[in-house]
This record gives C-alpha cells, structure tokens and sequence, in this order.
C-alpha cells in the first residue's frame, strides 16, 4: 500500500464530481485527466498489508463459515452471546453520546465551518444527496422492517412493558421502530462522516481511510502498524456490516419470489439471488460513482415514494396521518429513557435486547466506516451545521412516515385477520412480512413486483456503494479505487453474505446468522468511535483557535495601519503640508502578518494538534 502523505493535498479531491449547485456535468476521471493525473495510477494504489491481511481475514471467515458451518455457527453465538449481555450497556451509552456529540457541533460555533475550502460547492444536488446517503445507510433494511418490526412487537410487546395486541402495544410498537431507524443510527453515520470528510478536505489529506482522523491523537504512529491496525478494523466492521444489508435484501427478495412465483424458499434459491445481483452491482460498480450509484440512487427513491403514496392513498389515510403525528410526539418525549433503558432488574428481557436494540446499533455501527465514508465522499462543499442537520432529519423523517403508513396498516391488517400476519411473520421469518401484506390490497401482483424490484434496485445501489468504499478504506484511502479492487471486494461481500447465511440455516432463522455476524464485527469498531470523536473535537478546537488568532492578528494590523495614517494627517495640516500623498504603509516592528481566512486552514503550513 502506497504511504499516506496526509499533509499533501491529493489533486484529485479538488475536482468536481457531478452534477450539483455549481459543478459541471462532468466527471471526476475526465476533470483528472484533464488536470494531468490519473486516477488509477498504479502507484497511487498499490496493495499493501492492509488489504491482503482483510482479505486474508475475511477468506478465512468465509471458508469456515461454509466448510465448518455448525462450528462457525455455535461459536460465533457463543461470542455474541457474551456482547450482548456483558456489553449492552456500553452500546447503549455510546450511541447516546455519538447523537449528543454531533448535535453540538452542528449548534456550536464549529457548526459554519465548510467541509471543504471556501470556494468548494456541493458536487451533488440536494435530492442526489439524500437519495445517495439513504440508500446507503437503509435502503434495504427500511424494505425489510417496515412492516415485520411493529407487527412483531404488537404481538410481543418489548421488554414485556405493555400487554399484546392493545393499542398500547401499538403505540409501543411504533415507538420502538422509530427509535431503531431515526436519530440514533444517523447520528453514528453522521459522526464518522463528518470526521472523515474534515480531514480529507479540509485538512487536504485526501483520503478516505479510517485511521486518517486518529493522527492528532497518535501522531505519525498511524502511519504505522496501529493506524493498520484501526484500518482493518474498520474494513472488517464495513465488510460485515454490508454483508448484513445483502442477506436481508437476499432473505426478502427469496421471500418475495416464493410468495409471488411459488419458488422453494430456501438456501439454493438464496445463493442464486445473491449470484445475480453480485453480477449486478459488480457491473454497476465498474461505472462511475456519479452515474452507477447516482442513477441507481435516485430511481430507488423515486420508486419508494411511489409505493409510499400508493399505500397511503388505498390504505388508513386517517390512522396513518394521527399515527405519524402521535408517534413523532411520543418518540421526541421519550427519547432519553429510552436510550439507555437496559431492564437492569429484569435479566429476562435481556435477550430481548440482543435480539433488537443491540443488534440494530451494532448494524449501523457495522455500517458506519462505509455509510460515513460514502456520506463524506458524497458531501465536499457543505458545512458541518448543513451536513449533519441534513444527514440527521432527513432520513429519520422519511423513516418515520414510512413505519407510520406501513406498520400503521401492518398493524390493523393484523387485527382485521385475526393475528394471521403475526403469525406468518412469526412462523415464516420477518421477510415474508411486506409480501404478506401486499397481498391483502389491491393490485397485490404489482405492487409486489414492484416491492422485489426496489429491494433488488436498494440492494445493487449499497452494494456498489460498499465495493467504492472497501476498495478506497484498502488501498491507502484513494477516492476512486481501480475497478480490480472493487471487483475482488464484490465477490468477497457475497461470499461472506452466503456464509452467513448458512451459519442461520439458509431458512427463516438465518436471521441469525446476520446478526451475530453484524454484533461480532461492530464491537471493536464501537469503541474506537469514542476516541476519534474527541480527536475530531481537539482538532476543531486547535484549528479555529489558530484561525482566530490569525484574524485578531489582520484586524489589529488593520487598527494600527488606521491610527498611524489619522496622526500622519493631522500632523501634515499642522505643518502646513500637503496630505493627498500616499502615507506611509509599514507595520510597526516587521512586515505583516499574512492574512488568511478563517475557511482556509491549509494556508497556514503544518497544524499543531
């Protein structure tokens, strides 16, 4: 792997990408090209340690995982088992704080700093923003609950906290899922994201490597072995996490053709869907990133709002509104307990909280290196206020009024059989539970295929997105890894996502195996957040002190050069002289101080952290 050199602005990140408010409809190959650089240069992305080690690691999981599976399998819950009752806790406290931290810097005087320099504007429009970053960071996953989550809790109320199947329940229902899906998952992208993109643009380091944002804490040691070390980390927890994302699309869409088609639902039909949209995203991967995962992007979200009005036009628009309504206000009003409620007195709910809370924050955890680097990547120009108020409340807003009209309907339909979609979501695994429930309203045949269409369109857009992001983390940080290297983390993601897979049984229990797999990788990731949050913090601090200082220095320049030229006048009217000549313009004791402005750190030579 090619040595960083985190001080030198890399050319490349100066050129615009796409289309957005102020770029050109061109791409970032040709604006290097024309610049004199090419983005492929084979020096520029050597493979070093870092990438043969996590393919080396992640081969080695996937080969266990198919050649040993019932061992992969208990001891893989063996460990998870430990996590999740050891260390709920921790997870709970440290994904709490990760929504505080970025809350403050998008309010505090850091919020107007600019992601980029002073003349930088957004590469992408603000509807390709959103729809990039939220493919990236729910895309399949939304599909996949949106009904299963809050019809499972109405039937089994969390933590035991209400009685079943009461409108208790329902609003407890709701309220978990929004929970699960809104602020807190965005607030762990957010806070990678925004870490990664001030120091690859801002700072001008010019990568998009993990280990990047640890260098005011550990100096030219992350040069070294531990800052290796910090990137096949965060390479495994992204590898795992987007695995995840391609089981639940692979367990959704084999739930959908055996609904629709009749296909036997099982492991064989499961490793099929995965060979076909690996061969998908691979080809879509090959392209560049503002046409393969912009277009795929956009048409996800066009299709999503379809199906979203489709059903709150044919279904409860009335319990659907008061829903959305009732449940945002419940939601903000019961936040804090709920982040960190832990049912310290009642172990036996324990499990329940392995099973949801934890597994979904490990889930974004996991998906953090990749949703935070692909929401970096995708975000030079904007400032931190801009990039975290619009990475925060949006995508929990959109989610919101997701859970609101499809679990909201999930939930009556419920009722109105009697407690049968309860049970086939209970007897046949939460996949089938959208499928279930299109059925039951009209135009049952098109909308699902239009449902197995998004979920294919969401799983081939974050897969992409999760090749660019593995192939820059593992070959020194470059923003556009050549497409070998995409290509071998493709077949890499699908492998593992197939032994995954096998380790849940291949049946409505693999579910299992996605998320023991998603809990395992995210722990270590989870704790070396806390620390990179508060180097993120010293290095804010440090650069807008020095800014300041820079500008207190220009302004009293500015102060004294007035002073002296008022003396100079009034001297010359009392001696009679002409005061139309120049006066004189020395700064008392040197030369200036060289102005620079607060937007522009690099002007200044080396930072000290």
């Amino acid at each position: 792997m090619a040595d960083r050199e985190d001080s030198r602005e890399d050319p490349q990140a100066r050129e615009t990408l796409g289309t957005g408010e102020g770029g050109t409809d061109t791409n970032i190959e040709s604006e290097a090209e024309r610049a004199g650089t090419r983005i492929e240069d084979d020096e520029a992305q050597r493979l070093g340690a870092v990438f043969w080690v996590t393919v080396a690691i992640s081969a080695a999981f996937v080969l266990w995982g198919v050649f040993f599976t019932d061992n992969f399998t208990s001891t893989l819950g063996t460990v998870v088992g430990w996590i999740t009752e050891g260390l709920g806790w921790l997870y709970m406290l440290i994904t709490t704080f990760f929504l505080a931290f970025v809350i403050y810097l998008a309010f505090s005087r850091y919020g107007k700093i600019k992601l980029g320099q002073p003349d930088d504007k957004p590469e992408f429009g603000n509807f390709a923003w959103f729809a990039m970053l939220f493919q990236a960071g729910m895309g399949i996953g939304l599909v996949f609950w949106g009904v299963a989550e809050p019809v499972t809790h109405y039937n089994t109320p969390p933590l035991g906290l209400v009685e079943a199947r009461t409108p208790e329940a329902a609003t407890l229902a709701l309220q978990t899922a929004f929970f699960h899906w809104c602020l807190h998952p965005w607030a762990m992208y957010a806070t990678i994201g925004v870490a990664v993109a001030y120091f690859t643009y801002r700072r001008g380091m010019a990568n998009l490597q993990i280990s990047t944002v640890f260098r005011p804490l550990i100096g030219d040691r992350v040069d070294g072995p531990i800052g290796k070390a910090i990137d096949i980390l965060a390479i495994l927890a992204t590898l795992f996490g987007v695995a995840v994302s391609l089981g639940l699309g692979t367990l959704q869409i084999a739930a959908g053709l055996n609904k629709v088609f009749g296909l036997p639902n099982g492991i064989g039909l499961m490793l099929i869907v995965i060979a076909v949209t690996a061969i998908a995203y691979m080809l879509s991967a090959s392209t560049p990133i503002d046409k393969g995962v912009n277009y795929l992007s956009q048409a996800s979200m066009y299709l999503a709002f379809v199906l979203l009005v489709y059903f709150l036009v044919v279904g409860p628009t009335l319990l659907q509104l008061n829903t959305f309504t009732q449940e945002l206000g419940v939601y903000l009003a019961n936040i804090v307990p709920q982040s960190l409620r832990m049912s310290a007195f009642d172990p036996g709910e324990a499990e329940w909280l392995g099973s949801w809370t934890i597994f979904f924050w490990a889930t974004w955890i996991a998906w953090g290196p990749y949703v935070g680097a692909f929401i970096a990547r995708i975000s030079r120009g904007r400032t931190i206020r801009e990039f975290v108020v619009g990475v925060l409340i949006g995508p929990s807003l959109f989610s919101m009024i997701w859970f609101a009209v499809f679990g909201a309907a999930g939930i009556q339909l419920d009722n109105q059989t009697n407690g049968k979609l309860g049970e086939a979501v209970a007897n046949d695994g939460a996949a089938i539970a959208l499928f279930e429930f299109l059925g039951a309203y009209p135009l049952a045949l098109l909308t699902s295929l239009v449902a197995l269409f998004l979920v294919f369109i969401f799983f081939v857009a974050g897969a992409d997105a999760g090749t660019i992001v593995l192939g820059s983390m593992s070959a020194g940080g470059v923003l556009n890894p050549n497409t070998r290297i995409k290509l071998t983390w493709g077949v890499i993601m699908a492998a593992l996502a197939a032994a995954l897979l096998l380790a849940g049984g291949g049946g409505p229990d693999a579910l299992s195996g996605l998320t023991n797999g998603a809990i395992l990788a995210a722990t270590p990731f989870g704790i070396l957040m806390v620390p990179m949050c508060y180097g993120l913090y010293k290095t804010l601090r440090t650069d807008f002190r020095e800014e300041r200082r820079l500008m207190e220095e220009v302004m009293g320049y500015d102060r004294e050069m007035e002073r002296r030229q008022m003396n100079e006048i009034v001297r010359r009217r009392a001696a009679g002289e002409p005061i139309d000549q120049p006066a004189p313009t020395g700064h008392p004791g040197g030369p200036p101080p060289q102005q620079m402005t607060a937007e522009n750190p690099q002007e200044r030579g080396p930072h000290r952290t």
